[in-house]
């Protein structure tokens, strides 16, 4: 899938969880940094391809992305799979237990959930692709759906375009125009 799909996928995701969980309270910086992780979340398993935009956007980067995905297995290996949801779940507990002292109101463990939310929705998004997911790594084998390749879709081609990415945004919209008070009053009575 092409990164705006995942990006869509990542966020659809993040609303159905919130509106199937109880949601506690939550400072208006968590609100936001658990947003950002999703959205990183939902692009960070394409770190294994020169091509991915955070590479793109670094000054020599294409070499870092390079080296990273022959480090990571290649394009949809490690990141692509539960054990890489496990390790970057666990690198970025990691990293919020550093940045927590600049952040000190923010709920690392609701954020962190927000990265790992927008991780498996890429996950689930690329399992429809022709290429599937290995998500038993290190068993090699790639799961997709549905279990025909010919059935699949293709990255970036019409049926993406033109049904899924549209499909995303039909199912956003049905969330929030359903659940518009709901969202308003978790809005208003949890951020703090």
């Amino acid at each position: 899938m092409t990164g705006r799909t995942h990006d869509l996928a990542a966020i659809t995701a993040l609303a159905g969880v919130v509106l199937v969980q109880p949601v506690r309270s939550l400072s208006l910086s968590t609100f936001l940094l658990a947003l950002l992780a999703n959205q990183i979340g939902g692009i960070a398993p394409d770190i294994d391809q020169p091509t991915a935009p955070l590479w793109r956007n670094l000054p020599i980067g294409g070499l870092f992305g390079k080296v990273f995905g022959k480090i990571l297995g290649g394009h949809r290996f490690l990141t692509h799979s539960l054990l890489g949801v496990v390790i970057f779940g666990y690198l970025s507990i990691v990293l919020l237990h550093v940045l927590h002292p600049l952040m000190p109101h923010a709920d690392t463990g609701l954020i962190t959930g927000a990265f790992v939310i927008g991780m498996l929705s890429h996950l689930v998004m690329d399992s429809f692709t022709k290429e599937g997911v290995p998500w038993l790594l290190p068993i090699p084998v790639r799961f997709g759906f549905p279990p025909l390749k010919k059935l699949r879709v293709t990255t970036g081609k019409k049926f993406e375009m033109l049904v899924i990415f549209p499909g995303l945004i039909a199912v956003n919209i049905w969330i929030y125009s359903t659940q518009y008070h709901r969202i308003i009053s978790i809005l208003k009575h949890h951020i703090q």
